[in-house]
């Protein structure tokens, strides 16, 4: 059976950096493969956090399914204009239509972080499992940015309460960098990403969010991506988003 431990420097690696590294999911959705009982490692089944495996001696079986890591992987990078009601998520409930309903591609890839059903704009797919953890963590200080309209009129006051740092559910978030666009309207760069945080921030100043469209992320712009539609990503904005 494989250790657990700190992990190295080189391999072995922990189990859900090695399935993220080989494009099975990211390693947030791995570490629930595993705490789920769905890998096995050399025939025994793993489910405790921070088990680390050898990619060069170890087995490694995701639902009954062999996961390899080749040097050789080409990792796919994807832009999507996501409308209004997909579902960003690899797994349909409820019949809803999901993101990768929009991408007819052959290859494993998955959505690197949330928008919720309500919102559109720039989602990004891959298969390159480390790439979620870079522009999820906010440690990695990635910007994403967005362009809010609201119910009412937005007050100056309300948009330096949301520059400034509110405070939700408890917890005091990161400082946001916000612009007025029109008197409903302004956008809004922020370096962290908390469940549907700039709804709960227009709705801490007494105002609702009209519509809500991501523009960016890291390197990444929406640009005159159709809803629906979507692209591979340049050489560049690969380099801006790995490097």
């Amino acid at each position: 059976m494989p250790t657990t431990g700190p992990e190295p420097e080189n391999s072995p690696m922990r189990l859900q950096k090695f399935l993220a590294k080989a494009g099975v999911c990211s390693r947030r959705a791995a570490e629930k493969l595993i705490v789920d009982g769905r890998i096995r490692v050399n025939g025994h089944t793993v489910t405790t956090l921070g088990t680390r495996v050898d990619p060069k001696t170890d087995v490694v079986v995701s639902d009954d399914k062999p996961v390899r890591l080749s040097p050789k992987k080409k990792f796919v990078y994807i832009a999507v204009n996501k409308p209004k009601g997909v579902v960003t998520s690899c797994a349909k409930k409820h019949n809803d239509r999901i993101i990768l309903d929009l991408v007819p591609i052959q290859e494993r890839i998955f959505p690197v972080g949330r928008l919720d059903k309500d919102s559109r704009g720039l989602v990004l797919l891959t298969n390159d499992g480390d790439l979620h953890n870079r522009l999820s963590h906010p440690s990695h200080n990635h910007e994403k940015e967005y362009h809010v309209t609201t119910t009412h009129p937005v007050k100056d006051a309300d948009l330096a309460a949301m520059a400034g740092g509110m405070k939700i559910q408890g917890k005091k978030i990161r400082k946001a960098r916000v612009r007025r666009t029109a008197k409903n309207g302004f956008i809004i760069v922020l370096k962290q990403g908390l469940n549907r945080q700039i709804r709960k921030m227009v709705g801490k100043t007494g105002n609702q969010v009209k519509t809500l469209t991501r523009i960016r992320m890291a390197a990444v712009s929406l640009g005159d991506l159709q809803p629906g539609a979507w692209r591979y990503l340049t050489p560049k904005e690969i380099a801006g988003l790995t490097q």
